[in-house]
């Protein structure tokens, strides 16, 4: 018979822990004792303490927890989609073949703070296995292994309120003998912090510039530092279902390319597609910059360094130059062409132009520390706050452009102004050319989208030239936040009503119907209560009109005839943007349980561009 002792309580204001001893040993009452101000558990060979600082341990056994952001997560894992928590056994490293090895030496202390940074931001779990027979340590953590690695790595119980199924999950791979000691160790001024935003993240996938002020101020009450703030909001925000399914195509494609020791073209307009979709949906590029990293994408692709790299490096290292006959400082034009460079690299995923600024920005601060002039420094800090701000301007004006319903406020629009002014100090039309040119060029960009880009971009102009005011631009683009809402809602609306009521919408007779009914819905509902402008009623009708062309008409015979031309022809002319097709196309061939690769030829050669 097996039996389970729980033990919960709380070390200090921020840590709460559960203990529980589960297993066919019954004749033990009591499995921990008090020890100053922290409790021992103890069975014969193995022991775990508690204390206010941190945690120790002697014995076999181990730890293990969730991966998420900030989580070393080796490339074997990140492989295997059915893995999701880290295994650590105590005393095992890795060789130079990266074979596991065990060891005797299995006793360790971690501190609190230690712990919840280099593991899970809220619960890690520790464990010992008692009445495993008298082999030595070593023996018995590979043994252990080799009974709950598996389970341990794809368990979905971490995050569970209790540990009974848990227990019951790991003592089923044991000898019946054996007992377990689990040890759940739970941040709960982290999980606070996380439980908020959840709530506050999940009502509307985005988050308000109220609920923004809420969760830092909840962040300084519970004095939760900005790196630990970052991973817990990047760990849920990854768990939404909307994002998920985005960063996990993307981890899929850069582990495929690892794989094959490169990014082919097709792979890397993959990638670029999944880049633009999460901008989107506000996805943290945080999250995709640790993928690049754990992967090493940037090893992948070694074609002949660009010229734009070229450029780079060749200014850059000018900076570092000490010797009295060349000149350290730089000018206008390679400002601008370090601008155009970053744009560039942006846009081809180039990761060595962030590592010649990192590497750049590290000698500097060697060279200072050994007494170089601090020109240098001053170089390097101009260079710096241009690139702050071209990623300021750069996520405004994209999420501007992609997010439904974002919208700038006056101090958006002033931190705007303010980077036009200084681009344009450096080259008349830059500020242009960085970020409204290559947007004209994107194909992903919806009718709302372009519409809101073309206002700001004339209201920038206007309001420089004194002949409109912030207030003015910002109200303007409230209104067309309003029309694009309320375009959306019609098109939800007359899509569900011509799916279950109306076989035909064509004739004049039958749209008023069904305008009519819509309007009439809207009004009871206090949703609308004004007369749905006709003109975006009927875009509308159009707009379903042409979905309804693609997807029965002209979508089967490009499957059929694998005709990239008619699928070109009509991304080019239809006037509905590239997010609306893949939509399209994705739902179709799931309905019709067809080769998801056939999709992906399809689609291959495109251009792609952020």
């Amino acid at each position: 018979m097996n039996t389970e002792l729980r033990l919960h309580g709380h070390i200090n204001e921020s840590i709460e822990f559960f203990a529980t001893a589960a297993g066919a040993d019954s004749s033990r009452p009591q499995f921990y004792q008090q020890t100053g101000d922290g409790l021992r558990f103890f069975a014969p060979g193995n022991e775990f303490l508690l204390s206010s600082q941190g945690v120790s341990h002697r014995g076999n056994g181990g730890s293990f927890c969730e991966y998420m952001f900030g989580v070393e997560q080796p490339l074997t894992d990140l492989a295997k989609t059915d893995i999701r928590n880290r295994l650590i056994l105590y005393g095992t490293r890795y060789d130079k073949n990266n074979r596991l090895v065990f060891s005797n030496k299995t006793e360790g202390t971690h501190s609190f703070s230690r712990l919840f940074l280099d593991g899970h931001a809220i619960y890690n779990t520790f464990f010992f296995i008692h009445n495993i027979g008298k082999a030595s340590i070593e023996e018995q953590q590979s043994q252990i292994l080799q009974w709950l690695g598996k389970t341990c790595k794809r368990t979905p119980e971490l995050s569970a309120t209790g540990d009974s199924r848990l227990c019951s999950e790991l003592l089923a791979q044991l000898p019946q003998t054996a007992s377990i000691y689990l040890f759940r160790l739970i941040h709960k001024k982290h999980r606070r912090y996380q439980d908020r935003f959840r709530e506050l993240y999940f009502k509307n996938h985005n988050l308000s510039t109220e609920a923004l002020a809420e969760l830092d101020s909840l962040g300084e009450e519970l004095e939760i530092d900005r790196y630990q703030q970052e991973r817990i909001r990047i760990d849920v925000m990854y768990q939404h279902r909307d994002n998920y399914r985005i960063v996990d195509e993307y981890k899929k494609v850069l582990i495929s390319c690892r794989q094959k020791g490169l990014i082919d073209q097709e792979s890397n307009a993959r990638l670029t597609r999944l880049k633009t979709l999460s901008v989107r949906q506000a996805i943290p590029a945080a999250l995709f910059m640790a993928l690049d990293e754990l992967l090493k994408a940037e090893e992948l692709e070694i074609p002949r360094e660009k010229s734009y790299i070229l450029d780079t490096r060749q200014i850059l290292q000018g900076l570092l130059l000490q010797d009295e006959r060349f000149e350290t400082s730089f000018n206008n034009n390679d400002m601008v062409t370090l601008l155009e460079a970053k744009q560039l690299a942006t846009k081809n995923r180039d990761h060595t132009f962030e590592h010649l600024l990192l590497e750049t920005g590290k000698i500097c601060d060697e060279k200072i520390r050994d007494g170089a002039d601090l020109l240098i420094l001053e170089n390097f800090s101009y260079i710096v706050t241009f690139f702050d701000r071209f990623d300021s301007s750069s996520q405004q004006i994209s999420q501007l452009a992609f997010m439904d319903g974002y919208s700038l406020n006056e101090e958006g629009i002033r931190s705007l102004l303010g980077s036009r002014e200084a681009f344009e100090t450096l080259q008349s039309g830059l500020f242009e050319r960085l970020f409204f040119s290559a947007l004209e060029e994107n194909q992903y960009l919806g009718r709302f989208g372009r519409k809101k880009v073309k206002l700001l971009r004339r209201g920038l102009e206007r309001i420089a030239a004194d002949q409109q005011s912030i207030p003015g631009l910002v109200g303007e683009l409230e209104q067309l936040n309003e029309e694009e809402h309320l375009y959306l809602l019609l098109l939800g609306q007359a899509k569900e009503r011509i799916r279950n009521s109306y076989s035909r919408y064509y004739t004049r007779k039958e749209q008023e119907e069904l305008l009519s009914e819509i309007s009439r819905e809207l009004r009871e509902k206090k949703i609308f209560e004004k007369d749905v402008p006709r003109l975006l009623f009927e875009d509308v009708v159009m707009h379903i009109k042409k979905e309804a062309i693609y997807l029965h008409n002209l979508l089967p015979q490009i499957v059929s005839d694998s005709d990239r031309a008619l699928r070109n022809d009509f991304l080019t002319n239809s006037g509905l943007d590239r997010f609306t097709i893949e939509e399209i196309e994705r739902e179709y061939f799931t309905r019709h349980d067809l080769d998801p690769n056939a999709l992906i030829q399809l689609r291959a050669g495109e251009a792609r561009a952020i």
